[in-house]
């Protein structure tokens, strides 16, 4: 209880994470990555993105992909704190669901590649992080605990707060934009290497809002009645001010000595101290923060090829990000964590570095599995207040699936994803959390004519349940998850 006030400072605010992939990365940069999340090996236009080594193997010619992809997501946080038994809406419970829907409606991406003797010239747009809003209609649970231990600490007072009641909501909007550019070069029929750059755009924006504050009271016969939260801070400061008032006409006159003066100042001040302390969130917080910024990242890829296998290896270099905050937030406040979303500052987002191999056996020349690897360097990035200090550990993926081509038209795949981050009880908050997963993708491509393919595509994340104990003492605590289905068609042109 006694985080309660503090909690309220903390907007760390709630954004789109990853539909697929690391903490702060989506690797689903294609419809075929749906269908198969493990092409970190795979020779085919995707790899603009997963493989960009392997394209160079392709066909001479001009190839361009379009995809469209389409995500629902939910988080669900169930919170037990004591103080919301106070809350005129929770019926006197302790343990309340807070859930939030984020919709992706358009996650757009575009791979293109030109092949010319032994060069391909490789062009990827996509949203390697963010891609869409997560809107909690009812607010967080740090958000009424805030409120809860504002009531809390008026009854401590001696105030006479039995009870609170507010309004809340939260909103968290984040896109970051990819643009790639590179080259391959076969060096002979084994070996392929990639060189590249890619630019990331960040734009997110954040609402946070707190209203119709109250707290409740006692009448003389026990019933529970509702004031005003600015009212009442207004009016317990006056009558204060009010009885120092009448105690100074009361030395004045002769009634008081100077020292009953001066220790009738001393019960008053702390009272006023506290309520004065209060008085900043009479009105509730209403938070509006739009963050922009940009960074560049090298990309180097190497590939194998040998008989019946294939062997692919990728590395993302570190992208220093810092996004820029444009906000209602115009003072620094007393506790830091509010700062992130100060007018005119600067925070760190780095997406982090990572790592992929992969290997490809083509079983026989219809039949291909494939395996994967992904590593986030997660601990060498650096993300606002050093979060990533917080993590054990960095993230892992591993991945599998297979191909089969039916016919010359119609080939059909199925993968899979298992990802573990390095989750700590100090990393997870209710505004901003991820919980291990594995994922399963299945999908159809359809070659129309020579040169034209159609794919649709089906990717389901299941998450499982992390259980945080803030405060085990004081009966607070979490549990956390998710749950994630997409949707995509593409298309494919080669000329």
């Amino acid at each position: 209880m006694r985080k309660g006030l503090i909690a309220l400072a903390v907007f760390t605010m709630t954004t789109v994470s990853a539909w697929a992939g690391g903490i702060l990365t989506n690797t689903n940069q294609s419809v075929l990555f749906l269908k198969n999340p493990a092409r970190d090996a795979a020779i085919g236009l995707d790899g603009v993105y997963s493989n960009p080594a392997g394209v160079v193997f392709m066909p001479e010619g001009f190839h361009l992909a379009v995809n469209w992809q389409m995500a629902h997501q939910t988080r669900t946080i169930v919170s037990t704190n004591p103080l919301f038994a106070w809350g005129k809406k929770n019926d006197g419970k302790m343990t309340k669901t807070f859930e939030g829907v984020a919709n992706a409606y358009a996650i757009p991406s575009v791979q293109a590649a030109y092949n010319k003797g032994n060069w391909s010239i490789q062009f990827n747009f996509s949203m390697p992080g963010g891609g869409g809003v997560c809107e909690y209609g009812s607010g967080l649970g740090s958000f009424e605990s805030a409120v809860g231990g504002i009531a809390y600490q008026l009854k401590q007072a001696g105030l006479g707060v039995e009870g609170y009641d507010v309004d809340a909501y939260m909103r968290g909007r984040q896109y970051y934009f990819g643009f790639q550019l590179g080259a391959a070069y076969k060096i002979n029929e084994h070996w392929s290497v990639y060189g590249g750059l890619r630019m990331l755009y960040g734009d997110a924006s954040y609402k946070a809002r707190l209203n119709n504050i109250q707290v409740g009271m006692k009448d003389a016969q026990g019933e529970m009645y509702w004031v005003n939260f600015d009212r009442f801070i207004n009016d317990n400061i006056a009558g204060i001010n009010k009885q120092l008032g009448q105690a100074e006409a009361a030395t004045a006159a002769g009634l008081y000595s100077p020292e009953q003066l001066q220790a009738a100042y001393a019960m008053a001040e702390p009272g006023i101290e506290r309520l004065e302390a209060l008085q900043k969130y009479s009105q509730g917080v209403n938070l509006m923060s739009i963050q922009t910024g940009f960074g560049f990242a090298p990309i180097i890829g190497v590939d194998y090829k040998i008989g019946n296998f294939n062997f692919a290896a990728k590395y993302e270099f570190n992208t220093e990000m810092k996004m820029k905050n444009h906000s209602t937030l115009d003072k620094a406040m007393e506790i830091d964590a509010i700062n992130k979303y100060q007018d005119g500052t600067d925070v760190d987002e780095d997406a982090p570095a990572l790592l992929t191999v992969g290997a490809q056996w083509s079983v026989r020349p219809d039949v291909r599995l494939n395996l994967g690897y992904h590593h986030y360097f997660d601990k060498n990035a650096h993300w606002y207040n050093n979060a990533q200090d917080k993590l054990s550990h960095d993230t892992n993926e591993y991945l599998a699936g297979v191909e089969w081509d039916i016919n010359d038209k119609v080939n059909i795949s199925a993968g899979g994803q298992i990802t573990r981050y390095g989750l700590s009880d100090e990393y997870m908050n209710d505004m901003s959390f991820v919980v291990n997963s594995y994922s399963v993708g299945a999908g159809i491509s359809y070659k129309v004519k020579k040169n034209i393919t159609l794919t649709a595509a089906y990717f389901q994340t299941n998450y499982s349940d992390y259980d945080r104990t803030n405060y085990p003492s004081e009966g607070v605590s979490d549990t956390f998850t998710r749950t994630n289905r997409v949707l995509g068609l593409g298309c494919q042109l080669d000329f």
